[in-house]
C-alpha cells in the first residue's frame, strides 16, 4: 500500500476515535449540561484534537521530533481553522436547510478530515 495512503487510511483511524470524544462531549454538554450548541461542537472538537494530536504523532506519522509544542500549536491552529469549517457547515445545514444537527455535524467532520490531513501532513509533521 502507497505511504501517503497508508497514513490517510490511520489518520482516518484515529480521527474515528476522535469523532467518538467528540460526539460524547457534545452530546454531554448539549443535551445534558444545555450549553449552546456551537460551545459544546467547540469543547467536544478540543478534546478530540488533543487525542488525536498524541495518536498522530506517534502512530500515523511516527514523528520522533522533540518539538512538540510547536507541533501541538501547528495542529491546534490548522485544527482550529477546521472547526471553522466544521461550524460553517454545520451552521449551513442546520440553519439554512434544516438538516438534523447531529448529520450535520457528522457531514462536517468528514469534510473537515481532508482539510486536516492534507494540512497536518505539509505543515505539522514534515512529511
Amino acid at each position: 500500500m502507497n505511504q501517503l495512503l497508508l497514513k490517510l487510511v490511520k489518520y482516518c483511524v484515529v480521527g474515528a476515535s476522535g469523532m467518538l470524544i467528540d460526539f460524547a462531549i457534545t452530546y454531554l454538554l448539549k443535551e445534558k449540561v444545555k450549553a449552546n450548541k456551537y460551545i459544546a461542537n467547540s469543547a467536544g472538537f478540543i478534546a478530540a484534537a488533543t487525542s488525536n494530536f498524541f495518536l498522530n504523532k506517534f502512530w500515523t506519522f511516527q514523528d520522533n521530533a522533540d518539538n512538540i509544542p510547536v507541533e501541538y500549536l501547528s495542529f491546534l491552529g490548522i485544527g482550529l481553522l477546521g472547526l471553522l469549517i466544521n461550524n460553517l457547515v454545520i451552521y449551513l445545514l442546520t440553519e439554512k436547510y434544516k438538516n438534523n444537527f447531529y448529520l450535520s455535524k457528522f457531514i462536517a467532520i468528514m469534510v473537515v478530515t481532508f482539510w486536516n490531513f492534507i494540512m497536518n501532513y505539509l505543515f505539522t509533521f514534515n512529511q
